[in-house]
């Protein structure tokens, strides 16, 4: 399921979600090395203000964070619009890649280098991807079609058409099913691990 940012609790819950999924056992990113980190952090900050802060001096803020996001996506090659992608999203190196802003992407999302998910030829359309679903490198998702949930796609795929059966992998040019192994052992279900993390508190 697709949600968004709409709460400062939301907020806390992308934060330690994204953490998680990105495997950071420690409390903040380093001066040098957490690239990354740092972007997604970045990303939920301007969603959180985006969405829910509507004062003035909030604004001015949102402003000054929107310039810092972009200049972190240029360096690192990232072409990503807010409110897209769940929790948990784990970007696996940098390097380019270009979501279209009305792609929609659930929860515990794992995206490769080099890849894109682009709209269909009028630009009004873009794919809506599940949650627990693998993006290799060089994937290419377009248009208006869905991928259910715990869907692995192969690298240098190409997808053009839904795919709703949940828990198999897809690869090839146009892409197409070649087994039902899906993403139990390469997506780490972050959100699952922080929700019950926190009914235990």
């Amino acid at each position: 399921m697709y949600i968004i940012i709409k709460s400062k609790a939301d907020y806390d819950f992308y934060i330690k979600a994204d953490k998680f999924a990105l495997g950071k056992n420690y409390k903040k990113p380093r001066l040098i090395g957490d690239d990354i980190w740092k972007f997604q952090r970045l990303l939920r900050k301007v969603e959180y203000y985006n969405n829910c802060k509507k004062s003035q001096i909030s604004k001015l803020y949102l402003k000054y964070i929107l310039f810092r996001y972009y200049m972190m996506s240029v360096h690192l090659g990232f072409s990503i619009p807010i409110n897209v992608f769940g929790p948990g999203l784990s970007i696996a190196h940098r390097g380019t890649i270009v979501v279209n802003k009305n792609a929609k992407v659930g929860e515990n999302c794992r995206i490769h280098a080099c890849t894109n998910i682009g709209s269909n030829r009028s630009g009004d359309s873009a794919p809506q991807i599940g949650n627990n679903v693998y993006i290799g490198p060089g994937a290419k998702i377009f248009g208006d079609i869905i991928i259910a949930d715990n869907i692995a796609i192969g690298a240098n795929s190409v997808v053009n058409k839904s795919f709703y059966e949940k828990d198999i992998s897809i690869a090839g040019v146009p892409a197409k099913k070649i087994n039902t192994k899906g993403t139990c052992d390469i997506v780490v279900t972050a959100t699952q691990f922080i929700k019950n993390e926190m009914m235990e508190l």
